[in-house]
Order: structure tokens, then C-alpha cells, then sequence
């Protein structure tokens, strides 16, 4: 585990090897135990190390015998024991213990189709001095983050985008063109990027540079075949059978290991499967939140304990009231871009929990995308019973829904701001329906705060549609996820939280062949009679108590819906003041006093939406100012402050 970044200089001037140094240095947290870098002219690859497999051996960059390959890579290959002993008998020699050296001589085997034999998490620069060839890539599901900047003379790559910035001649600006896109969902989705000039490579996807070409190409996809002549008592045993093993090829380290807890389903199912395969007991690491009711109902630790106490781990607890003000500037500063989802704050603050003790985790993140765990899967569903109610029940049932508070800090008002969600969506069609559940602003509100009109063609939901091409409504659904959601959110921000703190985060439920034989699952196995991740809580019923399996799902998040309108509250006004909207020069400052009085009244639930507004402000004192971020939290604990810098600025 580490962070990669390199430069190619297409039109053939030499690499300065203080300049990939620099790059460097401002990734440290990705790699604290060492560095490396190795520069052939015009090519120059490095890395900073955080050391987990063949601690004292395995520095990089690594070579072969004639030093004519050299390698950076992030990540781990899980598979490398097996990969290696085939190398061997082919007579390929390794020169350290390290699972990155099988990629290595893989590519001297079997070239660019290495990456096909690969299971793990994974981004990599390959320099090939034979061919003057640089190939860099990422794995299949983007658990691994890859940013690449190309111009006329050069291309660059990173695994942190703040990588980039320092490179002569780029300049920080925002990319308008993927301005909207980040409102309409609450991230920026791949191969966007917030800055100017810099994109995000897509998973699955490998790019070439050679003969001062460049090739780009998508290297795996996920097969659209549904198996249906299984029967359901198969599917269990196989879905269980995948993943235990996808869980005990992940528990590979050098170091210590950990588990995040947080007594869900998930979670839980990792816990219970690396305990089985552990000598000693497993270490867990729970979170909960200080406070009144809001942030007791984010409070999952009597489920951790619960779980904790079944498997016997060796589990810590942690209970925070976080300095949000505090943290705000500096998160954004590890995350690179904006965004809307609260768990980035909740990640990290486990994260730096658990890395007193171990260097490594293994997470639950990916099992609701695989297996059909969130509410707005069943949109379906509750829209095929809406639909058949009589003409004038329909209308008065959307009537009241109107009418109904948007809060979701307590059970009675999510459960309400829920209903009128799907009320309101439920004569919409399949691919609209889901649209209303994922965005955090609708596209029209989006228009209209917008100064200036968002692009044509840039909307990454219609394009993964598109590309679902399945023709059940779930798994078409979940299709878009794995494209969107999954990579661009979730993933995002499991890795750079946790490498914000030198923590290695791995997630065992988005193995590929889990992935794999998930997406081949009838839509009616996995979602059977209204119970969501059917097939799955099947498959750990022997495992987990039925508590467990069937408690009230709750994310993992912050009740920040609550605090917006408590402790942030002056915060958020001096952030979203006129004045302050308009000195950045973005957006209409009365469509965003209108969406922070409707949040403020629980006309609708504006949580995501005025996070989103209020963490690109902030992002945009830290990137586009260039103000340090702890200068720019010193600033939002006095809000008066706030108008007063967005002044002078302008």
C-alpha cells in the first residue's frame, strides 16, 4: 500500500527527479515508511511506501533481472502466492517477497493481459525501457483512485490529485464543466475531476503511453449474464462458500490486522469469517456519537458489542462529539474534491482510531451494492403497490405526502421523509424513480443555481444507464452503483480517509469473483418479498443471530441534518451568505438563501444539498485560495470572519 505518481514528457525532455521527489512529499501520509523513484530520461515513476507484505524487502521501484522493467504499485494482489509459483516454474526469478513483484514479471509472461490474473486492489506504473513504453492502470473496481493530467507535452499521474497541483505550469482552477455534475450527486463521478486540466482514470481501465501516443482502454467489465437454472439453496451455499474464501485471501499482512465494526450486516459477516481463520482473536474497532437523539440514532455500538461478544474479538470502542469546524478543512484537503456523503467524516475519525494498534482493516463497504441492501432498491417495489391503488387514493396520498416534514433525525421523520420520497417518485419511470433517490439536487435545482448553464452531455447517471443494458429493474440498478456511486463516493472516500492516517483499508466483499457472481443472480434472490440482501443473510444465517440479521439498517454516517441546524448553523449562514456566494462568483445567492430556508423549515430535507454547497466553499478556501487548512478552520470557528475574507478576496 502506497501512493504512485509519475511523468512522461511526450515531446522527449528528460525528468527531473526533484520534481517526482516533490510530488511526493505531498502524499507522505500515504507512505510514510519509505520512498523510491526511478527516472529513464524522459520517464520518471515513484512512490511513497506504507509497508505491509515483505516489510523489509519490498522497496520500490522493483525491477527485473536486466532492470529493463520497473514497477510502482498501490494496493495488494491477494493471489500472489499462486501467481508467483506459476512464474517460477516458468523460471522467472524474484528478487524480494513482495505480492507487487508478481505484476512485475506477469507482465514479462503475459503483457498487458497480466492484469486479468490479478485479484486485488490495485493502481500501478509499469515503465517497459525496451519499448520506451509507460502503462499505467487500475483495478477492477476502483478501490484504488488514479488521477492523470495530459497537455501537449507531457503526462502525468497520481494517486492523490494534490500531486499534480505542484507541477510547473498547472494552474488550481475549478472545472465548471464538472460543477453540476458534483451537485446533482453529492461527488464528481469518473473520468471528471473538480480541477481544471485533471481527471479521474475510470476502473477496470489501462492507459499506454508509447511512440508519444496515448492509448486508453477498459480492460474488464462485469459480465450481464443472470444464471437462472440455480436454485435458491445453491445460490446460499455459493454466496457463503465465495465469501469466506474472499475474506480469508484478504487477512494476507505482514503487519497488524483489524476490522472496522459497526454490528451491521456486513461488517458483521467479515468479522465472523476472519474469525474463523484467525489464531488469536480478531481486533474490532466500533464508533458512536456524543449527544442528544440525533446522534443517538447513528449510534450502532450496542450491535458492535453484540457481534464483538459472539466472535470473542478484541474490541474497542470509541464515542466522539467531533470538532466538525475543525476537521472540515483538513478532510477536504485528504479528499481532494468535495463531497456530500457525512461517512467520509465518520471513516476517518475510526480510521485514526484504529491505527494505534494495527496498519491494516478489512471493511464491510460493498456488500449493499452487491446484494440489494438499501431502501431505495425497493422503489420497485412499493411503486407497483402504489400504482395499483384507485385513481383518487393516489391523488390524495401524493396530496398529504406534500404536505409531510423532510427530517431524518428521528425514526418518525425518516420514516416519513422516506414515504414522501417514494410517493413522489412512484409514477415516475424505472431509471427516473432511482435518479430521484441518488441525487442530492435535482437537475432543475441545479439550473438554477447555477450562474452560469451546466454543459450538455455531461450527465454521468444517463451514461450509466446507458451502459447497464440489463433488463430487470434491481439489476440495473445496482449496475449503475458499481459504475457511479460505488467507485466515485464510497471507495473514494474509504481510501483517502483511512490513508489520510497510514491506514491500509481493505474490502473483501467487493473480491471480483463475489462481484462476479452476484451480478450473474436473479433479481428475485437477492430481493425476495420486500427483505432486502435475501440471499445473503441466507447464506450467514448459520453465522449471525437473526438481531443481527434482520435489525433496521442504518448508515454510516453523522446526524449532520441535526447539526446544520444546531451546532453548524452559524457556520453554514456565514459559508452560504449572499455576500460569500456572490464573491465566489458561482451561483445565484437567493436560490441558495431558498434552499437553506426550506431545510430550516423541514419543507424538504436539504442535508446533502447545503453540505454539498458548504464543503465546496470550504474545499475552494483550501484548493482554489491556496489558504492552509488550518488557517481556513481557525477562520470558520469565527464566522464573522468569513464574509470578512470573501471580501477581500473579491
Amino acid at each position: 500500500m502506497c501512493g504512485i505518481h509519475g511523468l512522461i514528457h511526450l515531446d522527449g525532455a528528460p525528468v527531473a527527479p526533484a520534481l517526482l521527489s516533490a510530488m511526493g512529499d505531498l502524499t507522505r501520509h500515504r507512505g510514510p515508511d519509505d520512498e523510491g523513484l526511478h527516472v529513464d530520461g524522459n520517464c520518471g515513476i515513484a512512490m511513497r511506501r506504507l509497508s505491509i507484505i515483505d516489510v523489509a524487502g519490498g522497496h520500490q521501484p522493483l525491477s527485473n533481472a536486466d532492470d529493463t522493467l520497473w514497477l510502482v504499485c498501490n494496493g495488494e494482489i491477494y493471489n500472489y502466492r499462486e501467481l508467483r509459483a506459476e512464474l517460477q516454474a516458468q523460471g522467472y526469478r524474484f528478487k524480494t517477497a513482495s505480492d507487487s513483484e508478481v505484476l512485475l514479471h506477469g507482465y514479462a509472461a503475459w503483457g498487458d493481459d497480466v492484469v486479468q490474473r490479478l485479484n486485488g486492489m490495485f493502481d500501478f506504473a509499469l515503465w517497459d525501457a525496451r519499448r520506451r513504453r509507460l502503462l499505467i492502470g487500475r483495478d477492477r473496481l476502483g478501490v484504488k483512485p488514479l488521477y492523470v493530467l495530459q497537455d501537449g507535452r507531457r503526462l502525468a499521474f497520481a494517486t492523490e490529485a494534490k500531486a499534480l497541483l505542484g507541477l510547473p505550469g498547472v494552474r488550481t482552477e475549478l472545472d465548471r464543466s464538472a460543477l453540476a455534475d458534483y451537485l446533482h450527486l453529492g461527488y464528481v463521478a469518473a473520468p471528471h475531476c473538480l480541477f481544471k486540466g485533471i481527471r479521474k482514470l475510470p476502473p477496470a481501465t489501462l492507459l499506454a503511453v508509447e511512440d508519444g501516443q496515448v492509448r486508453e482502454w477498459r480492460w474488464w467489465r462485469v459480465s450481464e449474464r443472470i444464471d437462472r437454472a440455480a436454485s435458491e439453496a445453491d445460490w446460499t451455499a455459493r454466496v457463503r462458500t465465495q465469501m469466506e474464501r474472499s475474506v480469508q485471501m484478504q487477512m494476507v499482512a505482514d503487519v497488524p490486522i483489524g476490522a472496522f465494526l459497526s454490528g451491521g450486516v456486513d461488517s458483521s459477516a467479515v468479522v465472523g469469517f476472519m474469525a474463523r481463520h484467525s489464531g488469536q482473536p480478531i481486533r474490532t474497532y466500533a464508533i458512536g456519537f456524543d449527544g442528544g437523539p440525533a446522534e443517538q440514532l447513528y449510534n450502532e455500538l450496542p450491535y458492535a458489542r453484540r457481534v464483538a461478544q459472539l466472535f470473542g474479538t478484541q474490541h474497542r470502542e470509541i464515542v466522539v462529539k467531533p470538532d466538525v469546524v475543525g476537521l472540515l478543512p483538513r478532510l477536504l484537503w485528504h479528499m481532494d474534491e468535495p463531497i456530500a456523503d457525512t461517512a467520509f467524516i465518520t471513516t476517518y475519525l475510526v480510521s485514526e482510531f484504529a491505527r494505534q494498534d494495527v496498519k491494516v482493516i478489512l471493511s464491510g463497504v460493498g456488500g449493499d451494492e452487491l446484494f440489494g441492501g438499501y431502501r431505495r432498491y425497493l422503489g420497485g417495489h412499493y411503486a407497483q403497490r402504489f400504482q395499483s391503488l384507485p385513481g383518487w387514493a393516489r391523488s390524495a396520498a401524493s396530496h398529504a405526502a406534500r404536505r409531510l416534514p423532510a427530517d431524518r433525525h428521528s425514526k418518525l421523520l425518516n420514516m416519513m421523509r422516506l414515504a414522501k420520497g417514494f410517493i413522489a417518485s412512484a409514477e415516475m419511470d424505472a431509471d427516473e424513480r432511482y435518479r430521484s433517490y441518488l441525487q442530492v439536487m435535482a437537475r432543475e435545482t441545479v439550473a438554477t443555481l447555477l450562474l452560469q448553464a451546466p454543459a450538455p452531455g455531461d450527465d454521468r447517471l444517463a451514461a450509466a444507464f446507458a451502459g447497464a443494458g440489463r433488463t430487470d429493474e434491481l439489476n440495473r440498478m445496482l449496475a449503475v452503483d458499481a459504475e457511479t456511486q460505488l467507485p466515485d463516493d464510497l471507495l473514494m472516500l474509504t481510501d483517502k480517509m483511512s490513508m489520510a492516517v497510514s491506514l491500509e483499508c481493505r474490502v473483501p466483499l467487493l473480491d471480483h469473483d463475489l462481484v462476479e457472481l452476484a451480478a450473474s443472480m436473479p433479481a428475485g434472490i437477492k430481493i425476495k418479498g420486500g427483505r432486502l440482501k435475501h440471499v445473503m443473510k441466507a447464506a450467514l444465517s448459520p453465522m449471525l443471530p437473526d438481531d443481527i440479521l434482520h435489525r433496521a439498517k442504518r448508515g454510516f454516517g453523522t446526524p449532520m441534518g441535526a447539526w446544520l441546524k444546531k451546532e453548524l448553523a452559524p457556520v453554514l449562514k456565514a459559508l452560504l451568505a449572499p455576500e460569500v456566494v456572490r464573491a465566489r462568483g458561482l451561483f445565484d445567492a437567493g436560490a441558495v438563501a431558498a434552499l437553506v430556508a426550506d431545510h430550516e423549515a423541514n419543507r424538504s430535507d436539504g442535508t446533502d444539498a447545503l453540505l454539498a454547497l458548504m464543503n465546496l466553499e470550504i474545499w475552494s478556501r483550501v484548493y482554489l485560495d491556496r489558504r492552509d487548512p488550518v488557517d481556513v478552520a481557525d477562520e470558520l470557528k469565527h464566522p464573522a470572519r468569513i464574509a470578512e475574507r470573501s471580501a477581500l478576496a473579491a
